[in-house]
């Protein structure tokens, strides 16, 4: 099994607000980078799974949303492990994007 690409994300907008900004995201995201699509998403309280499709393989994960800080953890198959510090960065830049104060 694959070690998970995992990256915590601070910001001081309060669990609600992360929340509201991060709900529409996955589905947004997807939309914009037409090689993934979204299998599923599921939202319990303040924690997001989900499973998406990209190139053609499956990529798992969570998403656990607290008062100061968004951790986001994801499962890459074998075959796109070598992309984990891209994706570890790509996920860095743009949930920092997302959750700045505005």
């Amino acid at each position: 099994m694959s070690k998970p690409v995992t990256v915590s994300i601070p910001h001081s907008l309060g669990k609600e607000e992360a929340l509201r900004r991060l709900k529409p995201g996955l589905t947004g995201a997807a939309k914009a980078i037409p090689v993934i699509k979204v299998d599923e998403e599921i939202w319990s309280g303040d924690r997001m799974t989900f499973r998406v499709r990209a190139l053609a393989q499956t990529v798992a994960g969570s998403v656990d949303v607290a008062d100061d800080s968004v951790r986001i953890e994801i499962t890459l198959p074998w075959l796109l492990q070598k992309f984990a510090d891209n994706v570890q960065g790509f996920l860095q830049k743009n949930g920092k994007l997302l959750l700045e104060k505005k």
